[in-house]
């Protein structure tokens, strides 16, 4: 075990992890920040990446110096499209290698035979691809990732072992493809009963039938080695099941014989040298993979009208920072026509905890989930959708969304509510994020606002990052005695943030300021003719007689 590590060691290539011992510590799921794939689907970056052979729940990191090494890769990655290209045309070749390890179950000697020569054809033509693509780039790219795929692979493709094994390659492939058919011997005894068998020769043509009219249409006529003068079946329909397997069992082990012979020694440099080299190739097929969808989803993003990615300036961790310029929500970016409308957002040493409220469809749980989106993101080493930023990570990132109607016989809606904020605080620390979006909204109004305070006061305590989006205008309202309940315990302070309104409509855009509850009716009433002006207009017609349209 400790030499298979060595060796991986001395072979390691990565695109995302700057040493082994990084890539190690990755691997372990409990190293990784708690930012789940539930709480990933639901900032909807599962949807927009879409990842086939990983989870993207996989690449999440809280080490600063493993997001500036992928930021750098990302950033090549971006500026040079035959880079990505080349890792695109890669890809359904490591697939086509990890498809055939799967049909390879060892249980066939002759076809595991095939199978290691096509695996290194497959592995000729990954190198072979990486070589002509990245040759050109050798001394473009900056990423250490890039340059040192560059560096493996163009050393490997001309390397004298390399050279001496597409030789053998090319001589073995064209001796074992060019086996179209067998020559069997037959001895018979007196009575012309056959007493023993054997392979002949293997042949690179195929046996054509002896009939007249193939003959008459082929225009041969000549009785040659490879016309067959009858047709030859091992099992009669008289033959027992036993006699019948005994007789394929001979047949197929004298063409592993024939194999055998054909590609004898070959297994022990498929052990030898494509076992270490491919499998190099597939550990990079989910990095791969990665790299290039997120590529695509930023080049995407950018074309966006009103949409601009930045790479965020990483701030140490303790700092507990997050600032970013005109922030946009990257899911709703890429899902409408229309501009996007972005927000500057940040948590500071006024507020480490925001209450938001404002109309329904205000946007509120928009920027709630662009905040989350936005710190997972950074978190996977990708730019962020702001114009602007500067994060430190977080140890993780809890939900707590709408979920519509769930089994809730044995608690009630409520108590599934409160059972998913308990198991919140049993995972959460100072250095976590927390959104939750319209929370207790499975009870009335009083009962929900008690246990909403309860709950700021106990995450301010905490000192935790979060936003709490809320219909419950009275919950913003009592922000003065949240922060004063907080401070006698030394929390963070809690502020309100509003959707705001324009004329009655909605503009989406996120304000820092105290929430006005009748503002927003006023707006609405205005804007359907139901404020107390315009019904009176409607009052006095109607006693008049007439109506209004």
């Amino acid at each position: 075990m400790e030499n298979n590590v060595q060796n991986e060691n001395a072979r390691f290539i990565s695109l995302l992890y700057p040493s082994f011992d990084s890539y190690l510590y990755h691997r372990d799921r409990n190293h990784l920040p708690r930012i789940s794939d539930r709480v990933t689907s639901e900032l909807g970056l599962c949807e927009i990446f879409d990842l086939k052979t990983a989870k993207l729940s996989d690449f999440y990191t809280s080490d600063e110096e493993v997001i500036r090494y992928r930021q750098k890769t990302l950033k090549d990655a971006v500026n040079f499209k035959e880079l990505r290209a080349t890792l695109a045309a890669v890809r359904p070749v490591l697939d086509d290698i990890c498809g055939l390890r799967a049909l390879d179950d060892g249980s066939a000697e002759n076809d595991a035979y095939l199978y290691s020569i096509t695996e290194i054809e497959l592995y000729v033509s990954c190198l072979e691809i990486l070589a002509n693509g990245l040759a050109p780039l050798q001394d473009r790219v900056e990423s250490e990732g890039f340059r040192s795929l560059c560096d493996f692979v163009l050393s490997l493709t001309h390397s004298d072992y390399y050279k001496d094994l597409n030789k053998k390659l090319s001589a073995l492939s064209s001796r074992v493809h060019e086996i179209k058919s067998v020559t069997v011997g037959v001895n018979l005894d007196a009575q012309h009963r056959p007493v023993s068998a054997g392979v002949l020769s293997v042949n690179a043509e195929t046996f054509k039938s002896g009939k007249t009219l193939d003959k008459i249409l082929r225009l041969s006529f000549k009785n040659d080695a490879f016309t067959c003068i009858a047709p030859l079946s091992p099992c009669g329909k008289g033959e027992s099941e036993n006699r019948q397997e005994a007789l394929i069992g001979a047949f197929n082990g004298a063409i592993e014989d024939v194999y055998r012979n054909a590609v004898k020694g070959w297994r022990a440099i498929v052990d030898e040298y494509v076992s270490d080299n491919t499998d190099f190739l597939l550990k990079l097929l989910p990095e791969i993979e990665f790299i290039t969808r997120a590529a695509e989803v930023i080049e995407k993003l950018e074309s966006r009208k009103g949409c601009e990615l930045c790479v965020p300036t990483v701030a140490p961790k303790e700092e507990k920072v997050f600032r970013a310029e005109q922030l946009f929500n990257p899911r709703v970016a890429l899902a409408i026509d229309t501009d996007t409308v972005a927000n500057d957002f940040a948590f500071d040493d006024n507020a480490q905890l925001f209450v938001l409220t404002g109309p329904n469809r205000g946007g509120k749980s928009v920027i709630t989930v662009a905040c989350g989106a936005a710190q997972a993101m950074f978190q996977l080493g990708l730019p962020v959708p702001a114009k602007a930023a500067t994060l430190s990570v977080v140890d993780g990132i809890y939900t707590h969304f709408p979920e519509g109607a769930d089994d809730t016989i044995d608690k009630g809606r409520l108590g599934e509510e409160c059972q998913r904020l308990r198991e919140i605080f049993d995972e959460a620390t100072p250095y976590s994020m927390v959104l939750l979006d319209e929370s207790l909204s499975s009870t009335g109004a009083y009962e929900a606002t008690y246990i909403a305070s309860e709950i700021l006061v106990a995450f301010a305590v905490l000192r935790c990052r979060g936003i709490f989006c809320t219909h419950l205008h009275e919950l913003a309202a009592m922000v003065g005695e949240i922060n004063e309940r907080s401070a006698e315990k030394g929390g963070v302070k809690v502020d309100t943030l509003v959707a705001a309104m324009e004329e009655g409509k909605r503009s989406f855009k996120i304000e820092r300021k105290k929430p006005d509850g009748k503002s927003y009716a006023r707006d609405i009433a205005d804007k359907y003719g139901l404020s107390f002006d315009d019904l009176m207009k409607r009052v006095s017609k109607s006693e008049k007689g007439g109506t209004e349209t």
